[in-house]
């Protein structure tokens, strides 16, 4: 069995999955038994959160947890995250495995300090003496009418600090393989999921599986255009494609599924074979995920291109609360069906 998973063996790991044995399982559920199934082979592990415990987490994805592992490992805290995600890393540091679960990661604002100064950088800080083994998980971005301030997306703002690895996975087969990649990384992990995601269904592989962190996956293959994307948004380029497929027109999708570390390799790879790319993201505009895959496609493989990058982005303002304005601030299929033929000159 894999006991670690890091940086030196991303190349060589190979996840051998049994697709001819699979089950059905909702998001939550898949965090859950991943999260369990770490839990019973690792004593060290715990998961602390605001009603992960009593209740069964905001979101059900600890269900029946505290009746097997007990108070003493599911742990319910005050609503102070900077002190117990303080807590979580203070833990890390003399060789425990927590798991801090944010009720949204716009509360995770309140601890950020924490994750920044210390959990990302004490590795460098003690000249690689100290490992932060411990993943921050919880919603991200936009869950319909919650207005500005519980509305955004944070994979871009922890992306851009050095020592954490962000994971987004859009499904519940690659949110529990990620998931115990990530519980079993010696690095710190932010692990985003969605509010409105909790509840999709899919197809699990049963039995012990990891996905390594790093690797994305192309989820639909194409000829035509290369669109990237990841976690909940990438469901608008999954109806777009289906579209454009009725007029013969074949998208290549690729999740990105870590945004950091980033696997260039496969949207280059794409790009090349494809030569046009659409990036959909749930992010403002400036400063995301997307700017810096247009940056690197167009220093590896700007050549390659027969038309300019398209991204495709949430409205560059605070998220509304009104329904019809929050329509018209989110990316959607149509978006992406426009996109799409823009960079095939076909707009």
């Amino acid at each position: 069995m894999l006991k670690r998973i890091n940086n030196s063996i991303f190349a060589s790991f190979v996840v051998h999955i049994d697709f001819s044995s699979m089950k059905t399982l909702q998001f939550r559920e898949a965090i859950a038994e991943a999260m369990s199934e770490e839990m019973r082979r690792d004593e060290s592990i715990y998961l602390m959160g605001e009603e992960v415990a009593e209740y069964n987490g905001a979101y059900k994805a600890s269900k029946g947890m505290l009746d097997e592992f007990g108070p003493k490992r599911i742990i319910d805290t005050p609503i102070a995250e900077l002190g117990f995600a303080g807590i979580g890393i203070g833990s890390a540091m003399n060789g425990n495995r927590p798991i801090i679960e944010f009720m949204t990661f716009n509360f995770s604002l309140v601890g950020i300090d924490q994750i920044i100064n210390n959990a990302a950088k004490m590795r460098q800080m003690s000249g690689g003496q100290i490992n932060i083994p411990i993943v921050f998980r919880g919603p991200t971005a936009s869950a319909g009418q919650l207005a500005a301030t519980h509305s955004q997306a944070f994979e871009s703002w922890y992306a851009n600090c050095p020592g954490l690895k962000v994971v987004v996975p859009s499904n519940p087969a690659d949110a529990k393989g990620l998931l115990k990649s990530a519980i079993r990384d010696d690095d710190p992990v932010i692990f985003m999921e969605s509010e409105q995601m909790y509840g999709d269904k899919g197809e699990v592989p049963e039995g012990e599986y990891l996905i390594p962190l790093g690797v994305a996956d192309i989820k639909r293959k194409g000829n035509d255009v290369t669109i990237v994307s990841f976690g909940k948004i990438i469901k608008e380029a999954y109806k777009a494609a289906d579209v454009l497929a009725e007029e013969g027109i074949e998208c290549e999708i690729i999740d990105l599924r870590t945004v950091r570390p980033m696997d260039h390799k496969t949207i280059i790879d794409s790009v090349k074979k494809t030569n046009r790319l659409v990036i959909l993201e749930e992010a403002w505009p400036f400063g995301n995920v997307a700017s810096e895959i247009t940056y690197q496609v167009q220093i590896q493989a700007f050549d390659y291109l027969d038309a300019p990058i398209v991204r495709l982005n949430t409205a560059d303002t605070p998220a509304p609360y009104s329904p019809t304005l929050l329509k018209e601030w989110l990316p959607n299929s149509e978006d992406v069906i426009k996109a799409v033929k823009k960079v095939l000159y076909q707009s």
